[in-house]
């Protein structure tokens, strides 16, 4: 394998910041042309490199990022190469990786990361997977000293920062945490890339074939530790439902089994670590009257109904063919500039004070927002945890990058971290 290369060819033998392996995917241009937006290509603020299977391909993309492009390192590793993924540990202090599915394509890359002690994160909301390498890893993980964190895109950093920001300024105002919170979006504009739904097709492919896996998968605390504490009962929307908190109707929210088991381990590694309960779930609003009932369902038999074609292999292959973007595929730059997200977050405490915050992000949240959320953590990784002082294991974006994270969306991702309210006492219902 051809190790890191200068401008000028010859092997540079400096490790990287931050290497972005896939880079050549749709997200992971995305993502390479914010990196040079936010941290230029010189690499005095961050020293970055592009990986990827083909080296003509990663030479065109390079040529495209701009004048002066040739002084970012490229290396040619393959996601089965056990050897070559290594040398991309050996190359730089922290992976990002756009390489998935995951299930299919990313145990390879954690595995040599947690053997080398190298920082990784990803943009993987596959629930089922990310629990087996947690269970696989963690302990090496904790004794290299490798950070690895997962779900750092639309799914979940929204969820998970925003959970952290509500109790955050909850501890603050009241003293005390929330115990139940609710995730209500409010407006959206945006698709899934190409990506996101191979990974939720594979997921119904293995439950669909795997009984034990339907159990998992069923389970909200799946991704915590098997010795947290929260016994609490979570709720699953799965239908229409009014919610008289936000005064509207709802209906289940896609993202949501994979945010609220990530906002779950947070909370069992964070404050549920004391036997703090929590309950949190999400949905969508759809708006009031007979229109909002109507939307919610609709959306919720639509939701549901793509599930179940998903399920039965003849649907899930017309649906491949006909319906759903193929990986590699996504929206114009300008449809990514005009895509937005708008999430509110309820929280109430043990003793009914309630407080409202907002996060919000100003482009389409399966590519534009996403590319710049893993650009920011991937550099938060690597220069506000240079240290190492959190100690090697699997992560979420809350529990290890945190405020830091949130500072860093404000300034040069496009988020939006709002507190609403928090005056008023809820009504026990």
């Amino acid at each position: 394998m051809p190790p890191v290369l200068s401008s000028d060819g010859e092997p540079d033998s400096t490790r990287l910041d931050v290497l972005v392996f896939g880079a050549t995917s749709f997200v992971g241009a995305i993502l390479c042309r914010e990196l040079v937006k936010t941290f230029g290509l010189g690499g005095e603020q961050l020293r970055w490199g592009m990986a990827g299977r083909s080296i003509e391909k990663l030479s065109q993309l390079r040529a495209s990022l701009g004048p002066g492009a040739c002084s970012v390192p490229l290396l040619v590793a393959d996601a089965a190469d056990a050897a070559s993924l290594r040398e991309l540990c050996s190359a730089s202090r922290v992976i990002i990786t756009t390489v998935g599915p995951y299930a299919l394509h990313g145990e390879p890359l954690v595995q040599a990361c947690v053997e080398t002690g190298t920082d990784y994160c990803d943009l993987s909301g596959e629930v089922q997977w990310m629990r087996r390498m947690i269970e696989r890893y963690e302990t090496a993980a904790q004794a290299s000293g490798a950070r690895i964190v997962h779900c750092c895109g639309f799914d979940s950093i929204p969820s998970d920062l925003g959970v952290h920001f509500l109790q955050r300024e909850a501890e603050r105002r009241f003293g005390a945490p929330c115990e139940s919170i609710s995730m209500r979006v409010r407006a959206m504009r945006g698709g899934f890339s190409g990506g996101t739904v191979a990974s939720l097709l594979n997921v119904v492919k293995e439950a669909a074939a795997d009984p034990a896996l339907r159990r998992e998968l069923l389970d909200p605390y799946s991704l915590c530790p098997r010795e947290h504490r929260n016994t609490a009962r979570q709720r699953v929307i799965r239908g229409a439902h009014f919610d008289p908190a936000f005064a509207a109707w709802t209906a289940p929210f896609v993202m949501g089994p994979v945010n609220t088991r990530v906002v779950l381990r947070s909370h069992a590694l964070g404050r549920g670590s004391d036997g703090q309960a929590l309950r949190y779930d999400e949905a969508v609003l759809t708006g009031r009257g007979l229109r909002g009932r109507l939307t919610a369902m609709l959306s919720a038999t639509g939701l549901n109904a793509f599930m179940l074609s998903a399920a039965v292999p003849p649907l899930r292959a017309l649906l491949e063919r006909f319906v759903l973007p193929a990986p590699g595929e996504g929206p114009s730059p300008e449809a990514q500039i005009s895509g937005f997200f708008d999430l509110r977050f309820r929280g109430v405490t043990a003793q009914r004070e309630t407080l409202q915050v907002r996060v919000t992000g100003d482009r389409d949240p399966g590519y534009g927002s996403t590319a710049r959320m893993l650009a920011q953590a991937g550099a938060c990784l690597s220069l506000d945890l240079a240290a190492k002082s959190s100690g090697g294991g699997f992560w979420t974006p809350a529990t290890l990058l945190g405020d830091l994270l949130i500072d860093r969306l404000q300034r040069n991702a496009g988020l939006t971290f709002t507190v609403l309210n928090g005056s008023g006492r809820d009504t026990p219902r």
